[in-house]
């Protein structure tokens, strides 16, 4: 759990749940286009169809001394510029956590762990 500290004129203490920072950086991640799911395999993909999603899936979160860094596995979309996708991602991300928490984000390492071919139903 990841503990703000904050000025002691203030009445308590605010703590983060590390998952909690996993699901802003997955959730930042899947609002790229050409990002298919985080984690890099089908599992996300099945949830989604029978309404869970896993929004923490394929990202590990390391905190220390309000310093965050992120590692982060994606599916993307065939046809689309990977390089580009992975930029996107990591600046989305970088900006998500630290507009929520108020955290530092140090670095978000980005995996590209399968590439998505989307058949089109009404050719097959």
């Amino acid at each position: 759990m990841t503990e703000i500290k904050t000025n002691s004129d203030l009445i308590g203490q605010v703590q983060i749940a590390d998952e909690v920072i996993a699901i802003i950086a997955g959730t930042a991640a899947l609002e790229v286009e050409g990002v298919v799911a985080t984690g890099g395999n089908m599992s996300n993909e099945f949830a989604g169809i029978i309404g869970k999603k896993n929004f923490s899936k394929g990202v590990r979160v390391n905190v220390v001394d309000g310093d965050v860094s992120v590692v982060i596995g994606l599916s993307v979309k065939f046809g689309f510029k990977v390089q580009e996708i992975a930029y996107e991602v990591q600046r989305r991300v970088k900006n998500a956590i630290e507009t929520m928490t108020g955290l530092n984000v140090l670095d978000v390492d980005v995996s590209v762990l399968a590439v998505n071919f989307d058949k089109d139903k009404n050719n097959a």
